[in-house]
């Protein structure tokens, strides 16, 4: 079981809670507010994930009442990642790009492409308050129509109305992986991201939403998907995404304990544009005809925020240009 990381004014969220089965290194990883480290990843021999043919598959289960309009944008960011007929790339592919820099001891990098293959909705299978143990639980039910695929990432999505355990108190997503024993031997990566619209905002859906400690600001960014909840699901996503890739069994690459580690996106928490600082997301676009706050543009003219992601070439932490 594995990292999540959190954004909060541009601060890390560090660890709570480590698990360790036997059999293999499945650290849970919990972020809260610490200083920031300098940013150094360093690379502890285990694999990347490299996908299959190059495309790194992704499956989701919708986990509560989702609307139309956030489940397509979530769609839309992960149709993203693939080129054009016409052989032209997105931002959100060039955002991506950064990842496969990363190579593992073998020589794999991390999958050129990321294609979303699968969905699966659960209308509250398991109520509305949810443990650790219950995010595994859907992943393990979801193979009833999903394949069992290491070379995948299963992602849990939870609604507006659903509470997680630890969520907006330490946490707002988290990647793991399955116990070897309840998937066939096999272990899944997968993640989970909470939708932080009526619960947190502010901690989870920064920099869209106004963080309660935090003195009031008069101009904060506004979502360019029009909804704060679906807007943060999206950052975080990435995030995960990012450190699922990159570091998919605890053993590849982060920076620090690896019972906290800070991954190629979580490093750099905080951190959308060029200039950025702690309450301050950094230079980004803005939509003429919404104002909304943006760095990526994706495909059905949709515009996203993404984190800056640490490059390994460079060995800092690398916004997308605007």
């Amino acid at each position: 079981m594995f990292v999540l990381a959190s954004v909060v004014d541009g601060a890390r969220i560090g660890p709570v809670e480590v698990n360790k089965i036997f059999g293999g290194l499945l650290a849970r990883r919990f972020l809260r507010l610490v200083e920031s480290p300098e940013t150094t990843i360093d690379y502890h021999n285990g694999p990347v994930m490299e996908g299959s043919n190059g495309t790194l598959p992704v499956y989701i289960i919708w986990y509560g009442d989702f609307n139309g309009t956030d489940t397509t944008a979530v769609r839309d960011f992960f149709a993203s990642f693939s080129p054009a007929a016409d052989g032209s790339v997105t931002d959100v592919a060039k955002w991506w790009d950064v990842t496969t820099r990363f190579k593992d001891a073998t020589g794999a990098s991390v999958a050129r492409y990321v294609t979303l293959v699968g969905e699966v909705n659960d209308t509250y299978s398991l109520g509305k308050s949810l443990n650790n143990s219950n995010i595994e639980e859907l992943v393990q039910s979801s193979l009833s129509v999903f394949p069992a695929d290491p070379n995948a990432v299963y992602f849990v999505l939870t609604a507006a109305d659903v509470q997680v355990e630890g969520f907006c108190m330490n946490s707002c997503a988290s990647h793991f992986a399955t116990s070897p024993s309840s998937t066939n031997g096999l272990q899944l990566p997968y993640a989970w991201v909470g939708n932080a619209k009526d619960q947190c905002p502010g901690m989870c859906a920064w920099p869209f939403a106004q963080p309660s400690y935090m003195p009031a600001q008069v101009d904060m960014p506004l979502p360019p998907n029009g909804n704060v909840g679906v807007d943060g699901v999206i950052v975080h996503i990435a995030y995960m995404l990012a450190g699922t890739a990159t570091n998919p069994f605890n053993n590849a690459f982060y920076q620090g304990d690896a019972a906290a580690p800070l991954e190629a996106g979580t490093a750099c928490v905080g951190s959308f544009g060029v200039g950025s600082y702690s309450g301050y997301p950094g230079d980004l676009k803005k939509d003429v005809i919404t104002g909304s706050k943006y760095n990526a543009n994706g495909v059905n003219d949709r515009k996203f925020l993404l984190p800056a992601l640490w490059d390994p070439d460079s060995r800092k932490c690398t916004p997308l240009a605007v």
